[in-house]
């Protein structure tokens, strides 16, 4: 799995975001301080996209590519703390999966 976080996104980043989004958000995405990136295997990122969620005041959004690998990638909108937190729960939480604690 990937991570990255893009602080200040600029317009142009923004509108890529916006084009590949797989439907229109039913919470309004706009004005945030950042964007979180998480790119891995479907059941990863939904497990992801829960965590982020319950973590932080973020919006998560699913974004379409076309990946050969079968990869999917989802975008976590925010504040750049509550980003930076949800990434941080993202990767704790998966870590502990793999090593196979119970959450």
């Amino acid at each position: 799995m990937e991570y990255r976080i893009i602080k200040s996104p600029s317009k142009g980043t923004l509108d890529i975001l916006f084009r590949r989004k797989s439907s229109t958000s039913t919470i309004p995405i706009e004005n945030y301080d950042a964007v979180g990136l998480v790119q891995g295997r479907l059941i990863d990122m939904v497990f992801a996209a829960d965590i982020a969620e319950k973590a932080a005041g973020v919006v998560v959004e699913d974004i379409k590519g076309h990946c050969p690998q079968n990869l999917i990638m989802i975008a976590i909108f925010g504040d750049t703390a509550s980003v930076e937190a949800a990434i941080k729960d993202i990767q704790d939480k998966l870590e502990a999966v793999r090593k196979g604690d119970a959450l």
